[in-house]
């Protein structure tokens, strides 16, 4: 089967086309997101905290649940200060990272 230079030319035009598309609707990394802040502090979402600490959104809930990550609600979505993740991080992560070494 031969396929004519221009006609897959288009059809390589079109793939990245959409591609660029694509990237441009991803969501940014957390740098270039506009900063939600509550009285001068930052404010990070379920999305940020999946990412900061490798862990899925049901061990961010379970976290919720046993009283262990505080958080904020704002209609349906969750919020997390800044400082109380880090306080999180420093009680339940760090201790177990140690223990292993």
């Amino acid at each position: 089967m031969f396929i004519e230079k221009e006609y897959l030319d288009r059809w390589f035009q079109k793939i990245m086309e959409r591609f660029d598309r694509l990237e441009n609707s991803l969501v940014k990394p957390l740098p270039e997101r506009e900063r939600q802040m509550l009285d001068g502090e930052l404010l990070l979402d379920n999305q940020d905290l999946c990412i900061m600490l490798n862990v899925s959104k049901r061990s961010l809930q379970r976290y919720r649940s046993l009283g262990w990550l505080p958080f904020k609600q704002i209609d349906q979505k969750m919020y997390y200060l800044k400082s109380e993740v880090e306080t999180f991080i420093k009680e339940h992560f760090e201790k177990r990272y140690k223990s292993k070494k």
